[in-house]
C-alpha cells in the first residue's frame, strides 16, 4: 500500500512539473501563481537569488523569462512526506529580452515542492547553466 501512495505522489509531481513547464513556456501567469508558493525562492541561472514568487513573476512579465523551446528531463523524484525533490536537466531557447536569447542553453535543475492543505506548491528552485564542452561549436564562438 505504501509503494502505491509513493507512486501516485510521484505521478502527481510529474504532472505538476509538466504544468509548470508549459506555463513558463506559454507565459501563463495565473497557472504559475497557482503552482508557485508565495514563499518561492529561486537560485536562478543568472547567478542571482529571486527571493519571492512576486519577483519571479515580475521577471516573466518583463520578458526576462521567455522561451521558444523549454524541454525538461526529470532524472529523479524523491518524495518524503510533504516534500518532493525533483532533479534533472533542461534545454531552453531564450527569446526576446531574456538572457542568452538566440541560443540554446543546457541547464541542471532542482525543484522542491511542498504539500500543504492537500495541494502541492513549488517552494524552491535552483537552475544553473552548463558550460559548453571544449569541442562544441558554441564554445568556439567569439566572446
Amino acid at each position: 500500500m505504501r509503494e502505491e501512495n509513493f507512486n501516485s505522489e510521484e505521478d502527481v509531481i510529474r504532472q505538476l512539473e509538466e504544468q509548470e513547464r508549459q506555463a513558463v513556456l506559454g507565459q501563463d501567469l495565473a497557472t504559475l501563481e497557482r503552482l508557485w508558493s508565495e514563499e518561492l525562492i529561486v537560485n536562478n541561472p543568472q547567478n542571482q537569488i529571486s527571493p519571492s514568487r512576486g519577483t519571479v513573476l515580475a521577471l516573466v512579465k518583463r520578458g526576462l523569462i521567455r522561451y521558444q523551446v523549454f524541454e525538461r528531463r526529470i532524472e529523479s523524484i524523491r518524495c518524503n512526506g510533504d516534500i518532493a525533490i525533483v532533479m534533472g536537466a533542461e534545454t531552453v531557447e531564450p527569446i526576446g529580452d531574456a538572457p542568452r536569447a538566440g541560443g540554446t542553453v543546457e541547464r541542471r535543475f532542482t525543484n522542491i515542492w511542498r504539500k500543504q492543505d492537500a495541494a502541492w506548491h513549488m517552494i524552491a528552485r535552483h537552475a544553473n547553466v552548463i558550460a559548453p564542452s571544449a569541442g562544441s561549436n558554441e564554445s568556439k564562438a567569439a566572446p
